[in-house]
């Protein structure tokens, strides 16, 4: 899925995510999708892409936090993150949620 707008930086960073997440044993579906978000995100935080939200740009970049926030690692994702995903999935309810129970309702504690 390497866009012509990727550097070739971008493209070998692409393909080294996705191939990580393939030998973690996600399907290629979704490590392609993990993989294109990673570098969408690098390429917004380090000014390359033409757009860029104010979480996106104060958030740690991913190749730094490299599993900080990953699981249940340091306290898991951030409440932005959790509800970000909930937005995206359309649950109902998720303003009044704190962090834990958006976890719950995300299927991911």
């Amino acid at each position: 899925m390497p866009q012509t707008a990727w550097s070739n930086k971008r493209e070998r960073q692409y393909e080294h995510i996705k191939s990580g997440a393939i030998k973690r044993g996600t399907n290629e579906k979704r490590a392609e999708e993990i993989a294109a978000r990673t570098v969408n995100k690098e390429r917004a935080q380090h000014g390359e892409a033409r757009k860029s939200t104010k979480s996106l740009a104060e958030d740690m970049s991913p190749s730094r936090r490299g599993g900080l926030r990953s699981h249940k690692g340091s306290g898991g994702r951030t409440y932005q993150q959790l509800y970000a995903e909930a937005s995206f999935r359309n649950i109902k309810g998720r303003s009044s949620m704190n962090k834990a129970e958006l976890e719950k309702v995300l299927g991911r504690h």
